[in-house]
Formats: structure tokens, C-alpha cells, sequence
């Protein structure tokens, strides 16, 4: 087993529940790269991880155990975490792999329940917070490009044809400004802030193109 959590109590109050239940924890740390460190040296039959961890305490623990998944293959990941990632857990459980669980901090209602989740990941299997997956259902839902109104998916659809304005216009018989207008509007309901206007445009199709 490998624990990595950066609040020391946490972590050590994990490792203390696993050894009360006969679990050896080969490693403890408190940031990604020593957890994959950790995984790579130890292969361990579990790897239990925060999400916020060191340095930024955004989405490090995450992305580290995609990382050991990738240098450790099949690697069982039990994250356990206050928040829920959307982007990351989802490329974590849409591997398809089985071996992982994530689960609330909060919503662990006893030890018993907790102990039970990190044998069934350890085995294989999955054990997904209900929170978590309600979450993530509600990201697959939302896509950005849903708020465009008929004309603005229009637009979008040549912009993502390689038009210009000209020609965008040319093709729905309207005036260029109209077009200006369409694509300003595009841009703000996808949350584009002005990072140059081809840059805008590309991520813009990419957006239409992954809908």
C-alpha cells in the first residue's frame, strides 16, 4: 500500500487505520512525485491519493495517479479527497481498466465502510461516491456549445469548416457584421477571453467538434 496525502494527520491517521486492520503501507508521502516514486519502487497492491497536493494544491494528486497508472500498469487507485476533479477523475475512471474508487472524505460514514472500499480496489473492482458520479454526469451533460442559439451553431459549423467571415456571411446571405456579431457571441458563451482571435477560433471548432 501506498498513502499520499499531504496533511500529515490525515496521512497518518490513515496509515494507522490500514495497520489496525493488518494492511502494511509500504509508503506514506505528501506530493505527486513521490508518489510515483513510491508506486514505481514499490508496487504496491494499492495506491490511496489526495487530489490537492504540493505544490499548487489543485489537481496534483490526480494527475500523478494517471502517471502511475501509465508507469505502473494496472495499478489500483483509491482516491480519497474532499473534492471531485471532473477532468481528471473522469480520464482515471473511463480507462476502463477497473482496479479504482473515489470516494468523499466527508461522505465516509465509518471505518468499516472505508476498509471495505480499499480491499474491493485493491481486487479490481470500482467504488465510485455517489456525489462523485452525480457530478460527473452533470459535466457530460454540460457542454458549452448547448447555449448557442440555431444561428451561432450555424456559424460555428463553417467557422469549424475553415470560412472566413466573408464567406460565412456569403453562405447565410447576411452582412459581415452580423457574422462579427454571431462570432462575438460564440466566443463569450464558451468562455474564450480574448487570447488572440485565430487562437479564439480554433479552440472555438475544437469545442464544436467535441460536442
Amino acid at each position: 500500500m501506498v498513502i499520499a496525502e499531504d496533511s500529515v494527520l490525515l496521512r497518518m491517521g490513515v496509515l494507522r487505520l490500514l495497520a489496525d486492520e493488518g494492511i502494511e503501507t509500504a509508503a506514506a508521502v505528501e506530493n505527486g512525485d513521490d508518489l510515483l516514486g513510491a508506486v514505481t519502487e514499490h508496487r504496491p497492491d494499492l495506491a490511496i491519493v489526495d487530489v490537492r497536493m504540493p505544490p499548487t494544491f489543485t489537481d496534483e494528486g490526480l494527475r500523478a495517479a494517471l502517471a502511475a497508472r501509465a508507469a505502473v500498469p494496472d495499478l489500483p487507485v483509491l482516491v480519497l479527497s474532499q473534492y471531485v476533479e471532473e477532468r481528471y477523475a473522469a480520464d482515471l475512471l473511463a480507462d476502463g481498466r477497473g482496479g479504482v474508487g473515489y470516494l468523499l472524505k466527508e461522505r465516509v460514514a465509518d471505518v468499516a465502510e472505508f476498509i471495505d472500499a480499499v480491499h474491493r480496489v485493491a481486487r479490481g473492482g470500482t467504488c465510485i461516491d455517489q456525489e462523485v458520479i452525480a457530478q460527473l454526469m452533470a459535466r457530460k451533460r454540460r457542454n458549452p456549445v448547448d447555449a448557442l442559439t440555431p444561428r451561432e451553431r450555424e456559424v460555428l459549423g463553417l467557422m469549424a469548416q475553415g470560412l472566413s467571415n466573408v464567406a460565412i456571411a456569403r453562405s447565410l446571405v447576411v452582412s459581415d457584421g452580423a457574422v462579427e456579431k454571431h462570432i462575438g457571441n460564440i466566443f463569450t458563451k464558451l468562455g474564450l477571453e480574448p487570447s488572440g482571435e485565430e487562437h479564439r477560433r480554433v479552440r472555438a471548432v475544437l469545442a464544436y467538434l467535441e460536442r
